[in-house]
């Protein structure tokens, strides 16, 4: 991607429409949810409807709030949303280069790599075929989330800023803030996976903690490497791709085995 000029660009269009973005996806977040930790829910002092209404309400307004500073910063070393930009304020699209199969590509074998790694740590259980084919329609929609969500959050707002202090604190954009901003980045989308693995019962102690960070952070990687180099929508697709693999493909074999 190449930098934006320094002079005013528009944003508040864009961050406003991925606020919206995020409203959609957490609305279709909370039938997987209701798969997955129903006890959870069943204890929340409201109706598993009203609390997807005021967590979407409430996450599309973080979401936008945080993109748009994410845009804000990241502008000036060249990070952003360049063919959603272009599509939201009827511009021209980008003369940068697209890699929309290899996003799909890299989103694809991360999953397969973590689906690999993963497989020894499989609980004892064996669902039913009928479980997985309900959990499998319910993680295409919950696929939203991770594509569209994590994405804004984990690379349009926190890579940018992580590029932006690096920047101040070391003389400029260099190629190795990038590379640390993208890792570093990685690694806390892993770690944000510990609340909604807890919340599954799947903490079993350090090495499990461990295990998921690492895991998620692989798939993180990946995706900052596409947001530097593309732009978020490329982020965007291959997270998108990765969580059908991971929430759609697993369960349907499975099923199919079972």
């Amino acid at each position: 991607m190449t930098a934006l000029s320094a002079t005013r660009v528009p944003r508040l269009k864009l961050a406003a429409m991925l606020g919206l973005a995020t409203v959609v996806a957490v609305l279709a977040l909370f039938p997987y949810l209701m798969a997955v930790m129903p006890l959870r829910l069943a204890m929340a002092p409201v109706s598993p409807t009203i609390l997807a209404i005021a967590q979407a309400l409430q996450a599309g307004v973080l979401t936008g709030l945080l993109g748009w500073l994410g845009l804000w910063l990241g502008e000036r070393y060249g990070l952003g949303a360049p063919w959603l930009r272009a599509w939201v304020y009827r511009q021209p699209r980008p003369q940068a280069p697209h890699r929309w199969r290899w996003a799909i590509l890299l989103g694809v074998v991360s999953a397969l790599l973590v689906l690999a790694l993963n497989a020894q740590h499989q609980g004892a259980g064996h669902p039913t075929a009928s479980r997985l084919l309900d959990l499998a329609w319910r993680g295409a929609l919950a696929s939203l989330y991770g594509g569209i969500v994590e994405e804004v959050l984990c690379r349009l707002f926190l890579v940018s800023l992580l590029v932006w202090l690096l920047a101040r604190l070391g003389g400029g954009p260099r190629p190795w803030i990038f590379v640390v901003a993208i890792v570093l980045a990685a690694l806390i989308f892993g770690a944000g996976h510990l609340s909604a693995a807890f919340n599954a019962g799947m903490l079993h102690g350090p090495l499990t903690v461990t295990r998921i960070v690492l895991l998620n952070a692989l798939v993180g990687l990946p995706l900052g490497w596409l947001f530097w180099k593309y732009g978020l929508e490329h982020a965007m697709l291959a997270h998108f791709s990765a969580d059908l693999v991971l929430h759609v493909g697993a369960p349907l074999v499975a099923a199919a085995l079972a």
